[in-house]
């Protein structure tokens, strides 16, 4: 590949793109825009360094009232937890019971038709 080749300035402009596209997305997952070209660049960072600080706030709070409600499900999920394992248990005797009580009662309802 010679450097005054089409070739070569097709490989150039595609690398390029390809870096471009991987700054994008670089800064697109990690939540920033693309910087703005032109005047109004400075403009608008500087409105995002302003906004900043009350927007932290505003998260911060968001995720104080979201951890505590989280942490109220989870006291009610180990409620429920009790209560359904407990009265699980409590269930299953009950059947045992019934089932012992089934079983008694046909041996005396046996024993009441031979007398």
């Amino acid at each position: 590949m010679q450097f005054g080749s089409p070739e070569f300035v097709l490989a150039i402009i595609g690398m390029a793109m390809f870096a471009g596209v991987m700054k994008t997305a670089i800064r697109s997952k990690n939540g920033m825009s693309d910087f703005p070209i032109g005047r109004h660049a400075r403009r608008e960072l500087r409105q995002q360094r302003d906004e900043s600080p009350a927007l932290v706030e505003t998260l911060k709070s968001e995720n104080r009232r979201l951890t505590d409600q989280v942490e109220t499900m989870q006291d009610r999920l180990i409620v429920l937890e009790k209560i359904v394992t407990d009265r699980g248990y409590t269930l299953a005797n009950e059947i045992e019971a019934l089932r012992d009580r089934k079983v008694e009662d046909r041996h005396s309802y046996g024993r009441s038709e031979s007398k």
